[in-house]
């Protein structure tokens, strides 16, 4: 029996959708077809829908009038992080199935609505962190399944940028994002590290938030930016404390004098031993054996030379995975009640740094 196409709706068409999106579920034509096509420029949505879209695909301004259309399955939300929620609730009333990107909300309030919304509505709910299908990431997860590091007590959570703040967009627009790198990458990187523990209980929070190189353009990876613009924080640190006593520690940063920096990647220390992402992408597991320390490498690496095949990226996997979770009805990876913990402690650093470092009891 041939499976139906899932019919997808895209709200919002900008960096998010054009770089990620849309080029993974353009490769998916036997599980989907992309029907609609919402941004609030109309002529980002016309050039999308006229490069990935099905003939005659739907074009609007107006999410509720893409929400209407009673023949989508699903829609991704790729819209600012302050508009997530009355999206996604919008979304699940209008009884579609929803994928929105990182982080779920900028909210820990908006994102439970997100979540209630959905337990109410029945339908797939899932959130964009696709750095959990790199393979080195997956190699980790599986080692931490069988429990070859025990129980993990102590972690890092690693978001650390030299000088790489984004000049595009609306990264650094505080009202529209509810903050910056600590919201914008940090959220990937103790996504992993909460994931990698499968710990999704914290207990206090506090947090040191910094803006202290706003200012200092010079050397930035995508050129100098409009400084008056900079609105939000350059660094944020939080130190987590778990219900069961584990603790973990997230750095996170666009803009920070560090020689060796890396993204969204995580330090795991085990009871019977440690592992961690470094920032070339290998994966080091570390343990003591025959009386001394051992250490063993598993590289990212690249195939063969002449050899044109490479590893699917992330985003496609995760593109692929979401519409089979659609049509075989399977829970989706990314759980969210799991996206709404990590939402929850990306606030109480924040609040922690406004009460002038004071924990924060979740």
């Amino acid at each position: 029996m041939k499976t139906r196409k899932q019919q997808i709706g895209i709200i919002g068409c900008g960096g998010i959708a054009t770089n990620k999106h849309l080029p993974a579920l353009s490769q998916l034509s036997d599980l989907c077809e992309l029907v609609a096509f919402c941004d609030t420029h109309e002529e980002r949505a016309t050039d999308a829908a006229m490069k990935y879209g099905v003939p005659g695909a739907k074009v609007t301004t107006d999410y509720k009038k893409l929400l209407a259309d009673g023949n989508l399955d699903a829609v991704h939300v790729l819209t600012p992080n302050n508009s997530h929620a009355p999206i996604t609730v919008a979304a699940f009333q209008a009884g579609k199935h929803v994928l929105v990107e990182k982080p779920m909300a900028a909210t820990s309030s908006d994102a439970l609505k997100m979540v209630e919304a959905a337990e109410k509505s029945g339908k797939k709910f899932t959130v964009g962190y696709q750095n959990r299908l790199r393979s080195e990431v997956q190699t980790l997860k599986s080692a931490c399944n069988t429990g070859q590091l025990g129980e993990i007590y102590f972690a890092k959570a690693h978001a650390i940028r030299r000088k790489a703040v984004p000049t595009w967009g609306v990264f650094q627009d505080k009202a529209q994002q509810g903050g910056g790198p600590l919201i914008d990458i940090g959220t990937h990187a103790l996504d992993l590290t909460l994931w990698m523990m499968d710990n999704w209980k914290p207990k206090r929070v506090t947090g040191s938030v910094f803006s202290k190189l706003a200012n200092q353009t010079d050397g930035n990876l995508w050129g100098p930016w409009d400084t008056a613009k900079f609105e939000v924080e350059d660094s944020a640190f939080g130190f987590i404390q778990m219900e069961n006593g584990a603790t973990i520690y997230l750095e996170a940063s666009w803009i920070l004098n560090m020689i060796n920096p890396r993204e969204a990647a995580t330090t795991l220390c085990g009871t019977k031993g440690g592992a961690e992402i470094l920032a070339s992408g290998d994966l080091v597991f570390n343990r003591a054996a025959h009386g001394a320390l051992l250490e063993e490498k598993i590289s990212g690496g690249s195939g063969p030379a002449y050899f044109g095949g490479v590893a699917q990226k992330p985003a496609d996997v995760e593109a692929r995975g979401w519409l089979e979770t659609l049509i075989n009805g399977a829970e989706p990876l990314v759980l969210p009640r799991q996206a709404l913990v990590t939402t929850q402690i990306l606030e109480a650093i924040y609040e922690s740094h406004r009460q002038g470092g004071k924990g924060i009891e979740l």
